[in-house]
């Protein structure tokens, strides 16, 4: 997430932006619209089961969320 240059708060992601999100165990528990998305604009929230390896689909919004290894 990128800070705010006016007061170094997070900026949030426009959710449902992209169609494929790589995440990582500190991203856990999985949830879309991901807590650094706007809400207003999107569907519920739904927490999503992920384990490493594997890849997930959002049942609102058919966007696939693939847990990596983090670096």
């Amino acid at each position: 997430m990128q800070a705010n240059a006016d007061n170094n708060e997070p900026r949030l992601m426009q959710p449902n932006a992209e169609n494929h999100y790589e995440v990582t165990e500190a991203d856990l528990p999985l949830s879309c619209p991901t807590p650094g998305m706007y809400l207003w604009n999107s569907h519920p929230r739904v927490y999503l089961p992920i384990e490493a390896g594997e890849t997930v689909t959002c049942p609102y919004c058919s966007a696939t969320f693939a847990l990596v290894e983090s670096e």
